[in-house]
């Protein structure tokens, strides 16, 4: 399978714990830039409820969902303490300041 790489944004335009939706190539996707400064990118919908991730509250590498706080893993897309399936997680890399997704 051929990995697309796509700029989405700059570094400079995502604020530290505040989630960013965006929707690229019909995806509905959320940006996430941690304390630490890691980049993470997951499918924008909760499985669960269809909560706008990117409206959640982040803490570490988690983000909770809006709706219900399910705490889903930023790295993983793994939903704490659910058998719901998981959120899908985008492979970011930031080059020269601008941030591009692995599609």
């Amino acid at each position: 399978m051929t990995t697309n790489k796509v700029k989405v944004t700059s570094i400079n335009e995502l604020t530290s714990l505040i989630g960013k939706k965006m929707i690229i190539q019909d995806k509905e996707i959320g940006i996430f830039l941690t304390e630490n400064g890691s980049v993470y990118a997951v499918n924008n919908i909760c499985p669960h409820k269809q909560g706008p991730l990117s409206e959640g509250t982040v803490s570490g590498n988690h983000v909770y969902c809006p709706l219900h706080d399910q705490k889903v893993d930023l790295k993983t897309g793994e939903l704490e303490d659910s058998e719901l399936e998981c959120v899908t997680v985008y492979d970011v890399e930031v080059h020269n300041g601008d941030v591009y997704l692995c599609l």
